[in-house]
């Protein structure tokens, strides 16, 4: 698990092609080598003993797993970074290093659904307060600081419903009072926001979406500044948190075309979502690139640009029951969890019973992931799916 890289290449497309590759060190392999270890042998027990040796077993990294360790580095800009199982194995780890019995969490309302199940079932029974918050306090989330608080976590924008947040506001709240921000930044992944570089502490990804970007393995990845990073390898560590290499390899190979990607997805994903603006079936877009979106300000001022993960609410009359049948009625667009890989995937949204800070109504929503195919085939399948509950 690298720390700080010494790679100065500033170049984003060059980071994302070059970091954690060393070809010479590397009998001249463009790839790093997928090394299959447990068992590291030594030469003589001073050796062994002596805490100086680069691998010790393979549960604490490999030139595998340290080479996409060291490209997660260099991309965020980090003091360190931890690869983990899954995106929720990296949300967990990155509360659990940052938080004990007795502590008091902020955490977002609109937070990914897995992740307030873990603070819910997971942190509650450890002892720890979880107090859940309207994304829309911004930097007033302050107001809700107690003498226990020690971490806000932020996800920007909102799990389903998209909502944008000020975190250069609220990291400035949460440093007058020593409290740590963690931000889930899988939507826009370092390519169009880099959460440190905004005073963010801990940097989450759901590598398995766009990092890998093609839906056939399982990663997560915590990038930590300089103050949080001793807490965090420790936690993972004393975890036992291993990904197998087969796996650290494919999230290598995808993060070298991730800016390729990102970018077709942006583009498609905002064509898409300005022609839906405009469907008689419409009543709004929720995507932040949207100039008519309420969080488009914020977006506009801190990201680079937008992935293709976005919702839209079908117009008053319509039902819940009746996004299922728009969806099922599409073909391109597949029926399916997760996001970020190469397929556009449609899926239903239900709020009913999953925000406590905020009420929203029940809405007739879709989520609609953009993936790479030809923008006007993907018209042309949302379409059919309008067809469909028009009558």
């Amino acid at each position: 698990m690298p720390s700080k890289s010494t790679d100065v290449v500033r170049s984003l497309d060059t980071r994302l092609t070059h970091g954690g590759s060393h070809p010479l060190e590397n009998q001249g392999f463009v790839n790093p080598q997928v090394v299959h270890a447990s068992t590291v042998l030594f030469p003589d027990v001073a050796t062994m003993l002596s805490g100086k040796s680069k691998y010790t077993y393979g549960r604490r990294g490999t030139p595998t797993s340290d080479a996409l360790a060291e490209a997660v580095v260099n991309l965020e800009g980090a003091a360190g970074a931890v690869l983990c199982p899954s995106g929720l194995n990296a949300v967990s780890v990155a509360l659990l290093s940052c938080l004990k019995a007795g502590d008091h969490l902020l955490m977002i309302d609109t937070v990914y659904g897995p992740g307030r199940q873990v603070c819910d079932n997971v942190l509650a029974r450890f002892g720890v307060e979880v107090e859940y918050y309207d994304p829309a306090l911004g930097g007033a989330v302050e107001t809700l600081f107690r003498a226990n608080t020690k971490a806000v976590y932020t996800e920007v924008p909102g799990s389903l419903t998209f909502e944008m947040m000020d975190i250069p506001a609220v990291v400035e709240a949460a440093r007058r009072h020593d409290v740590l921000v963690l931000m889930d930044n899988t939507w826009a992944t370092p390519v169009f926001f880099r959460p440190l570089e905004h005073g963010v502490d801990l940097s989450i990804q759901a590598a398995t979406k766009y990092v890998v970007g093609h839906s056939d393995a399982m990663l997560g990845t915590v990038a930590a500044n300089e103050r949080t990073w001793k807490a965090l390898h420790a936690t993972h560590g004393y975890m036992g948190i291993h990904v197998g290499p087969d796996d650290v390899y494919l999230g290598l190979r995808g993060l070298r075309t991730m800016g390729v990607r990102l970018r077709h997805h942006m583009k498609s994903a905002l064509e898409l979502a300005r022609w839906l603006e405009s469907h008689p079936l419409v009543a709004r877009v929720r995507h932040p690139g949207l100039e008519s979106d309420p969080g488009h300000t914020l977006w506009k001022r801190d990201f680079d640009g937008a992935s293709g993960l976005f919702a839209f609410d079908l117009k008053e009359g319509f039902s819940v029951e009746q996004t299922h049948a728009f969806v099922e009625a599409l073909s391109l667009f597949g029926l399916g969890y997760s996001w970020g890989g190469f397929e556009s995937l449609a899926l239903p949204v239900r709020l009913k019973g999953q925000r406590t800070a905020t009420k929203p109504g029940e809405l007739a929503s879709v989520r609609l992931h953009v993936g790479l195919e030809d923008v006007n085939d993907l018209k042309a399948d949302l379409e059919r799916g309008f067809a469909a509950i028009a009558d």
